[in-house]
Order: C-alpha cells, then structure tokens, then sequence
C-alpha cells in the first residue's frame, strides 16, 4: 500500500471496510472496442524506425506524472517520440522495439493495468483508479493500439533480463533507465531518429494539424469579439478567452499563450499576461489549440486595440507582412529549408536599411546579421506534437535540409523595438509586430493552413470592424 499523508484523517482500515470495499463492483471489462484510426499509421512509423535499428532492442518511454506541489502532480503529457510511435498517452508506458533474428522487430507496449478489485490498492494506491479515474485493461489497450501489451510493473525487471543490444530514450522514466546498460551517444541516435520520422507528416497527422488550425482560427475570431472586454481588464482575459476555445474543441492549448499588450509584444516569449490592454496599444497574440491527439497550431496575429494602426504601426506592420510574403513565396518541394528564412530575413534587413536603424548596404547588414537586434529570432520551425516539433533532428535532415511534401512549418517573421533603445526614436520604441502562419509543403507548393485568419493591415482592421470587438 502506498504511504499515506503524514496528516491523514484517518489513522488505518478496518477489516471490515476491507472487505466492503472489495465486494459488489460490476465487471466494467469494455469488449466493444475498435483499433485507433491511428493504428495503421502508427504501425507505419514503428516499421521505418525498426528499419534504421536492425538487430537492436529499442525503448521508448512515456513517461511518469511530475510534481507541481507536494502531492499534487503537473496535468501528463506523454513524451512525443511515444506518443508518435503508438497513438497512445499513457504515463508510465514504454514501447518496446524487440530486435528478431530477420533483421526485424517484434513491437509491444507496457501499460500500466487497471487496479484488482481483490485488494486495496484500487481505492489507496498511488495509481488509484477510485482517485484518478478509470484506465483501460491490458486487453483492450492491445485491441485500440493494435500491441500486445504487457503489465508495466514487470518492465524493469524484463528489460534488465536481456542481454540484446539495447537503446533507451534517456530523461523520461529513470527506472526503465537504470534497467538497462546503454551508451549515451547511442541513445541520443534514437532520439535523433524519432525526431527525423517526424520531419514528413502521413495523411492522418495533416487533418489533425489541419483541425488544430481551424480551432484556433475560431479561438482567434473569439478574443476579437471580446476585445474590449479586455481593454477594461488586462491580457489574462484574452488569454482565458483561447484557452476556452482550446478546452473546448481540443485538449489544451499546444504551449504558453503569449497575449502581448504594447512593449510587452517586444518580448519573444512573454507568458505572464499580466498588463494592461490599452486603447491604441498593439496587441500581439501568439497561441495555438492542441487537439485530442496532441497535435499543435502556432498561429500569431498582431491587432491594433482600438481597431485602427497609426501610420508608424501599420509602416512597421507592412514591412513585416511583405517579409512573411517573401518568406511564404519560397515554401515549396525541393527548396531548401533555409529558404523562407533568408528571403524574409533580407526583406527585413533591406527596411532597417532604409529607415536608418542599421548601417548598409543591405546585403552587408543581413550577410553580418544586424537586422538581428530587431528580428532576435529564426523565421520558423517545424510544427507537429510539439510546437517546436522534430528539434532533435540532424542538421542535414531539417535546417540544413530540404523542404518535401507533407512536411508543416511556421512562417514567423517578426520586428521588435525595446522600449529601452536608444538607436531608435522615441516613437519606435515599444512596438513589436509578428506574423505567423501553418503552412504545409504540398507536391507543387504549399498551402497556408491557417489562411482563414486575415494577414495583411487592410484585412485586419474589416476584421476587427466587423467583429465589433
């Protein structure tokens, strides 16, 4: 029995509760239940990882619950190589990849099984379904999973017997960790190759990026029609009003809300949404929704909060959208992935250029990175279960690589003016202006998956008019 609270109500149980509580519970066994529309896909995905690792055990854990504060735990969020190898979101799974003499590997799951009605655990255990809910059974996990599932308590113990070459995806579950001997170098190429397989997205994992966007296109349109609900209250209204959306329509939002008010919109990762929403402020919106699936959006919008740009905004606006343009024209099949990146990134260099805020020619200032002081960032990244999705990858597969079909990035060019600097007038300083859309690579080009939301100055402003926010 696990360790009860130091300051527990109750001192012991009884007998007599013992036995209450381990009689009169219905067979709750479900025997109605399909594999995962998932499935097949994810068998696809084991197979070209099976086929990098030939005559290796693989591991790949799911994780465990961390804790937030004394007993209570953060919300779980399986560890995306697993959660893309098998479909599931399990905490305190494994999947293992058993290497057969063909070259080959024979494929199951540890699970964590459902709690015996034979003794307390069901009702005191650490794992207690009583307290955390139901789980499935072994039995109907291998039916939705299409694994055979094993009882994960024997892991450790299983792993530690075998004497196959092993690889483990390490800082994930320390017990499995410790079960096996394996080389760190070794275990970081595992690592590395799950994050390649994720590089080109299947058909299933297109619609459900696709499903994030178009929720988060609707949580868009809600803050606009709440706007000024949030001039008379601060940033965090804004972000409440997404995250209903998220909980809504998915499982979560896919990252850290960033709702950006004035300076704050300077502020690459600003996640306090703690400030003011003032009349005239722009408001910089960079949020997401995560599907059921845990697949992610990552769309940014910047809005005038009074519904109109001045002319010094909407310049700063302009330049930022031409460079998203740019960086969106060279999205396509056989380009190389540093494409969109540069072609924004020159576009930004050349304006800061012109308005005198680095020295030229343009091509000097963007070859010797000085549009940097103002852009900080890259122009964008793979999209996927993560929101910064693959980032494990090699070089030569993902920065230094090509652009192919079923491939989903963001296109985020972004211009940000501390309001401490002083290479810049006054009246620049504060403002910060991003544009982020979801493209995926398609045989002849791309397609903006997140196109419903308008981009360019003109568009935003009969948005936000039409809205009435």
């Amino acid at each position: 029995m696990a360790k009860g609270r130091k300051n527990g109500l109750y001192s012991g149980i009884s007998e007599e509760l013992s036995a209450l509580m381990r009689t009169g519970w219905a067979d709750t066994e479900r025997h109605d239940l399909r594999p995962d529309e998932q499935a097949p896909y994810a068998a696809a995905r084991r197979a070209a990882l099976s086929a990098r690792f030939p005559g290796e055990r693989l591991v790949i854990p799911s994780g465990n619950l961390k804790t937030r504060s004394n007993d209570d735990s953060y919300p779980f969020r399986a560890y995306t190589g697993y959660v893309h190898m098998t479909g599931d979101q399990a905490r305190d799974g494994a999947l293992v990849l058993e290497p057969r003499a063909d070259g080959g590997h024979d494929a199951y799951c540890y699970q964590l099984p459902r709690d015996s009605r034979d003794d307390n655990e069901f009702w005191t255990g650490a794992h207690a379904e009583l307290w955390m809910g139901r789980r499935r059974s072994l039995a109907e996990s291998a039916v939705v999973l299409g694994l055979p599932c094993r009882d994960v308590r024997t892991a450790a113990e299983d792993l530690a017997s075998s004497g196959a070459p092993t690889r483990i995806v390490r800082g994930i579950d320390p017990s499995l960790e410790g079960a096996v001997a394996t080389e760190e170098e070794r275990d970081a190429e595992l690592e590395e190759a799950l994050s390649d397989l994720r590089l080109v997205k299947d058909e299933w994992e297109v619609a459900e990026l696709r499903k994030a966007v178009d929720s988060t296109v609707r949580g868009f349109t809600d803050v606009i029609g709440e706007l000024s609900r949030a001039i008379a209250s601060s940033e965090r209204w804004i972000e409440g009003t997404f995250f209903r959306r998220a909980r809504l329509e998915g499982n979560a939002v896919g990252y850290g809300t960033i709702c950006a008010a004035g300076e704050h919109a300077t502020i690459m990762h600003w996640t306090d949404n703690d400030g003011p929403v003032r009349r005239g402020d722009l408001l910089l919106l960079d949020a997401g929704v995560e599907t059921h699936t845990l697949y992610t959006a990552d769309v940014t919008r910047t809005l005038p909060s009074s519904g109109t740009f001045t002319p010094l905004q909407r310049k700063v606006y302009d330049a930022v959208y031409e460079a998203q343009e740019a960086g969106i024209a060279a999205v396509k099949p056989g380009a190389a992935y540093r494409d969109f990146h540069e072609a924004s990134q020159r576009h930004l260099a050349a304006r800061l250029v012109e308005w005198g805020f680095i020295e030229g020619p343009a091509e000097r200032a963007y070859e010797l990175g000085l549009q940097r002081r103002f852009t900080m960032a890259g122009t964008g990244h793979m999209l996927g279960l993560d929101v910064h999705d693959c980032a494990q990858a090699r070089n030569e597969e993902y920065v230094d690589g090509v652009l192919e079909a079923g491939m989903v990035l963001t296109v985020e060019p972004g211009l940000y003016f501390q309001p401490d600097d002083l290479t810049v007038p006054e009246e620049w300083r504060g403002i910060g202006v991003r544009i982020e859309d979801d493209l995926v690579v398609t045989a002849d080009g791309h397609e903006n998956l997140s196109a419903g939301l308008p981009r360019s100055a003109d568009e935003v402003e009969e948005w936000m008019a039409r809205l009435g926010g």
